[in-house]
């Protein structure tokens, strides 16, 4: 396993109960923004046309094209701001602070009519119990901006290791980036083999989006900073179809095991933050779980993978000095 430049002190502690209902709030604001790029991207495969990025700020929609313009809605958890500008230069920034999903929603929807991009989006959140229209919820409405800010930092450290990770792997493989609806940070690779139709039961979520999703065989990892089904921030690790004795695979490190409940091996994001190389030991799993859900499921591993990628090094270069083609 490579090495990596790693500090401890980057990994923030992120108590899931200590901050449940802001995580909650936050969920259902990501997934107004979400829908509003959903609402004005064409389809791609996956829903990878829906999905969040991480930046050196936040959260960001990405450029977003309506009429000859470009807008952009990014979460800025430095100055917890949530900043929506275009390409015309015109900006508007809206203050997150505790409030309800329903004010929210409201002062979104008029920021973005304001600038002359009016935004229609199914009001329901997806993937989540609660089933109350945006408009309509003034339940959810807290927001602590130092825990706020702590997952963001979180999600950077994340988005890093998870960008090396995906550097070994030449086949067709997702971005790593946000989804909204189950509120965590993924990356998913694909066999390019057809998988058997998915049966569909997430909540709130057609039958036919997660279909199209699972069409093709996957090893897919993320990060979810906890609730559904765990109390506690986590890494995750599952393959569809899982293939046989797939839950019986040795994995890596010791702290990581397979949950029956949830149908994923898990890695409890504190094993992590507080290992002595927290960069090899995230590495360790993401790379140990996907060669179970790989030689369990056959998959052809000499025609999908090559080492991890060096930082400054060309392309089939991969030594640990960093030198290859100049570029």
């Amino acid at each position: 396993m490579p090495q990596y430049e790693t500090n401890r002190d980057a990994w923030p502690d992120l108590p899931y109960p200590a901050w449940r209902e802001t995580c909650e709030t936050l969920h259902l604001w990501t997934q107004i923004i979400g829908k509003v790029r959903l609402s004005l991207t064409p389809w791609l495969n996956h829903s990878w046309h829906v999905t969040l990025y991480v930046t050196a700020r936040g959260l960001t929609t990405s450029p977003i094209a309506y009429r000859a313009r470009i807008f952009e809605i990014e979460f800025d958890f430095i100055d917890h701001l949530l900043c929506i500008e275009t390409s015309d230069g015109a900006k508007r920034k809206l203050q997150l602070r505790s409030q309800s999903v329903a004010d929210f929603y409201s002062r979104v929807i008029a920021a973005l009519a304001e600038l002359d991009i009016p935004a229609r989006i199914y009001e329901r959140p997806n993937e989540t119990p609660c089933a109350l229209r945006f408009s309509e919820d003034r339940i959810h409405a807290t927001y602590d901006p130092a825990y706020a800010r702590r997952f963001w930092m979180a999600l950077t450290q994340v988005d890093r290791v998870m960008k090396i990770f995906r550097t070994g792997f030449i086949g067709k493989c997702s971005p790593v980036h946000f989804f909204w609806g189950s509120f965590d940070l993924a990356v998913t690779r694909f066999s390019g083999r057809p998988a058997p139709l998915h049966p569909g039961g997430v909540p709130n979520l057609p039958d036919a989006v997660v279909r199209e999703a699972y069409s093709h065989e996957v090893s897919s990892a993320g990060f979810w900073p906890g609730g559904g089904g765990i109390d506690y921030p986590a890494f995750y690790s599952y393959a569809y179809p899982a293939p046989p004795n797939y839950a019986a695979a040795p994995i890596k490190p010791a702290a990581g095991f397979f949950s029956n409940e949830l149908k994923e091996f898990i890695l409890p994001y504190d094993a992590v933050r507080t290992a002595n190389d927290p960069d090899s030991t995230l590495l360790a799993f993401l790379q140990s779980t996907y060669e179970a859900a790989a030689d369990a499921g056959k998959w052809n591993r000499s025609a999908l993978e090559r080492p991890f990628g060096k930082i400054g090094a060309g392309p089939g270069s991969f030594d640990t000095a960093g030198k290859g083609a100049t570029l």
